[in-house]
């Protein structure tokens, strides 16, 4: 009797190794080969067979681009409106969406809300759980307060009798919960793993894309915050969601990383309570600490999450360091602080080398866009000064290594949303200074950091 050919393959990319390696020949990552049994098909293809990847469309003749009909993607609001933000406007037919977060940080909570809505407005809706029986869905429903939902419920993990289903009820949104536990009978690799992720959400996306049903997946993530599985599970689907934030804060921040139909990088901002998951209308007072009297240490940013202008505000500490100061930041860039650190020595003349510098963006917002450069100094040199800022400031601005102020992408948006929250004086890039003044608001135009310095030091 033959032996059965086995191979080995690479839990975090799909590579495969006729013989284990420590390292994988793929993505290079250490100890990932797992022993599997290759998968026997009908022909040379497995992938060949009828009703496995035909052409989604039929075959058409080549156009030019002048020559089709472009129409605007219809999109239906799922009720919340601070999802139909994220999703840019609501969901779309046939669109797929793909959503990740930490255990217990509200996916389920939050689309089994939405299932809700969209139901309620006349759209049928199927609810796949793979995780819950339908009585664990029924009694969270009840905590939520969805009183008398009419959400179609199945308690499924098998691929091929959840399309039959969704074939056979014809919703207009599927939610699959989660994606790493569903699996098709025609591999035999356990749920979870490279193949089967990767089969399953094909399928999905082709039914998709097929029927005009809309799919949102659910997905598990890593202990570094990614998305378990293959990475082309993020390149398949239209829209990835993630959800941020602490899971001992009650706030929440959807951001989307991926849109075919919308902003990337815009965010949704979310209180969990005990009815659910609530949207906010004004997130800035969530990144704003209520301080009687202005602090050392303390600067408001306004940067650009999207579409929308969100106000921040970044703390820093700056301590006497033993031999080796702490570099320290929370929901901001490392090596970025330790650039800042060094351009703010060099060209301000404001030394930190033997401090402790420890940088906080509130509220667990993450910030990954430079224009937080001017504040986060700013803040860093009131703490070291210990001279606190004056009462209603704020600033933005991207930093370079010789010591220019950049400008900032829609700088005119972030002082009218700065205005408007009662903000009176502004440091901001020189080519950001609106043309005409608002009312309300002190703008101080600055080239260089030193300027900065020399314009906050005259506030004071």
């Amino acid at each position: 009797m033959a032996k059965d050919k086995t191979l080995y393959s690479c839990s975090e990319c799909g590579a495969s190794s006729p013989r284990w390696l420590g390292k994988c020949p793929g993505c290079g990552a250490w100890n990932t080969l797992i022993e599997t049994v290759p998968d026997a098909g009908p022909g040379k293809n497995r992938l060949s067979g009828a009703g496995q990847y035909a052409g989604l469309a039929q075959a058409q003749a080549v156009m030019p681009l002048a020559a089709i009909e472009a129409t605007e993607v219809a999109r239906t609001p799922s009720g919340i409106e601070e999802l139909d933000r994220v999703l840019g406007g609501g969901v779309v037919e046939g669109g797929v969406v793909l959503i990740g977060g930490d255990p217990g940080i509200g996916k389920s909570t939050l689309l089994l809300q939405a299932m809700d809505a969209l139901q309620r407005v006349g759209l049928p809706t199927l609810y796949v759980t793979g995780e819950e029986s339908g009585a664990q869905v029924a009694l969270r429903s009840r905590r939520l307060g969805l009183e008398a939902s009419q959400v179609n419920v199945l308690a499924e993990i098998q691929l091929e009798k959840i399309l039959a289903t969704i074939e056979a009820t014809q919703p207009a949104v599927a939610v699959i919960d989660s994606i790493q536990t569903i699996y098709s009978a025609q591999l035999t690799r356990a749920p979870g793993s490279v193949a089967q992720v990767r089969e399953c959400a094909a399928h999905l996306t082709r039914l998709a894309k097929a029927t005009g049903i809309a799919v949102v997946l659910v997905g598990h993530v890593t202990k570094e915050g990614a998305l378990a599985g293959p990475r082309v599970l993020e390149h398949m689907v239209d829209t990835v969601l993630y959800f941020e934030g602490d899971t001992h804060s009650s706030f929440r921040l959807v951001r989307a990383i991926k849109n075919r139909f919308g902003a990337v990088n815009e965010i949704g901002v979310f209180a969990m309570t005990e009815r659910g998951l609530k949207g906010v209308a004004n997130p800035s007072a969530i990144f704003l600490s209520q301080h009687s009297e202005p602090v050392p240490g303390s600067c408001v940013l306004v940067t650009l999450e999207g579409t929308r202008p969100l106000l921040v505000e970044i703390q820093a500490l700056v301590d006497g360091g033993g031999p080796s100061p702490r570099r320290l930041s929370v929901g901001l860039e490392r090596d970025r602080l330790a650039m800042l650190l060094a351009v703010l020595h060099r060209h301000a003349g404001v030394a930190c080398a033997d401090q402790d510098v420890f940088v906080n963006a509130v509220g667990g917002v993450r910030i990954s866009e430079p224009a937080a450069d001017l504040a986060v100094m700013l803040s860093i040199t009131s703490s070291l000064r210990g001279r606190a800022l004056p009462k209603g400031f704020i600033a933005f601005g991207e930093v370079g290594l010789a010591g220019e102020v950049r400008p900032a992408p829609r700088g005119q948006e972030r002082l009218k949303e700065a205005a408007k929250l009662g903000f009176t004086v502004a440091v901001v890039p020189k080519a950001n200074a609106p043309k005409k003044p608002i009312p309300g608001l002190e703008i101080h135009a600055v080239e260089r950091v030193d300027e900065a310095m020399a314009a906050v030091r005259g506030l004071g």
